[in-house]
């Protein structure tokens, strides 16, 4: 599958800085975006190295002398985080304007994991988070629901192939790509907690509950979730403080990023076994959010949730481009307006406010509330 809008955003990038970053989970098609993007180059410009591939370690044995030798290329730099010691010797190839090189570093982690390429790098770098597949890639809807955006777990044969994949993919991510991260964290411990996570989503996130059920501080789960949101698996929603005076829930919201996963966890493997779940209602809410912000193309530090104590409250709140939208996900065939989202109209100062369910037609509820279906939220933002 072609993912023209990543292409675009690399050479976007390229034209401000001569190093891009192109972070994302592991198998979600970085390494085959950029030889997509590698094929428009002349070969003999190109060079791309593997840290995963000892042989490719061997030829960085000494990467100065082996990356100066280079000129007018473009150098690509896969699974970065490997050997983070990297990043000082990019900020000074980057800063040698004499030879026209460009870098594209590849991570399977995210640039708070990766910190020193933001504090090494700054002003030269530019970052692209690729994900799974979004609906505006994606052509059935229900089967990315169920199987998620991970091109393999997607593009799969059928259900049965999709979840062991997904399965396999679980597995490999405690036992392999977490260590060699550097956290010594036992795999059956985080597997533990990633379980126990399951059923938070689209809940209050609860340290000290979840410390006490695996018998560690509040301190070390803090931890655990916050290497689970470096390494793409969690998004961490944080609360909206409108009224300071006011009583008002200060704890984060967390999702699951892809839904595939989620299910597998659950282990879910299909469409029948999803629809009687218990909590279909807060599946599907995830599954909407996730969906909501890739479309506006929302940074974190821009989408929020908002829950009051008197028990009103918002799925998501992105305040974006001078205005605030809100976001409320209702799994239902018949949306309609409440209290609560008149109160956050009123509280929030919302612009508009959407009621988001399955479907594919929008219609009006009211003067500031307009109910859509998932599959048509890219009319509304064009």
């Amino acid at each position: 599958m072609q993912r023209v809008q990543y292409l675009k955003d690399i050479e976007r990038h390229f034209k401000v800085h001569s190093v891009c970053a192109l972070l994302g989970p592991r198998q979600v098609g970085k390494t085959t975006l950029a030889k997509m993007y590698l094929d428009a180059h002349p070969k003999e410009s190109v060079y791309f190295f593997d840290l995963e591939n000892p042989l490719d370690l061997a030829r960085l044995e000494n990467p100065m002398l082996a990356l100066s030798l280079i000129s007018s290329a473009l150098i690509v730099i896969d699974e970065i985080q490997r050997l983070p010691e990297l990043f000082p010797i990019l900020r000074v190839l980057a800063d040698d304007t004499s030879k026209k090189r460009k870098f594209l570093i590849l991570g399977s982690a995210s640039r708070d994991l990766i910190h020193q390429s933001s504090e090494t790098l700054a002003g030269r770098i530019g970052y692209i988070e690729l994900m799974p597949f979004s609906l505006k890639e994606a052509a059935y809807s229900e089967i990315l629901w169920i199987r998620g955006g991970f091109p393999r777990a997607y593009l799969a044969t059928d259900d049965d192939e999709s979840y062991l994949w997904r399965q396999s993919y679980i597995t490999t991510f405690l036992e392999r790509d977490i260590p060699n991260l550097g956290f010594k964290i036992p795999p059956q411990q985080m597997r533990r907690f990633w379980l126990m996570l399951v059923h938070y989503h689209g809940q209050i996130f609860n340290a000290s509950e979840l410390g006490r059920s695996l018998g560690v501080s509040s301190h070390t789960v803090r931890k655990y979730l916050d290497i689970l949101a470096g390494t793409f698996m969690i998004r961490i929603l944080s609360p909206w403080f409108e009224n300071l005076s006011k009583r008002q829930v200060k704890s984060p919201k967390i999702y699951f990023h892809d839904s595939g996963i989620l299910h597998a966890l659950l282990g879910i493997q299909n469409d029948a076994e999803l629809m009687i779940h218990a909590k279909l209602g807060s599946f599907w809410e995830g599954f909407a959010v996730e969906e909501i912000i890739r479309e506006m193309h929302a940074t974190p530090e821009e989408c929020y949730f908002w829950a009051s104590q008197s028990g009103a409250e918002l799925d998501l709140l992105i305040i974006k481009n001078g205005k605030r939208l809100g976001f409320e996900c209702k799994y239902t065939d018949r949306p309609k307006t409440t209290l609560s989202m008149h109160i956050a109209i009123q509280d929030l100062k919302l612009d508009h406010l959407y009621v988001i369910f399955p479907g594919n037609i929008t219609f009006p509820l009211s003067d500031k509330i307009t109910a859509s279906g998932l599959q048509v939220i890219s009319k509304l933002f064009t």
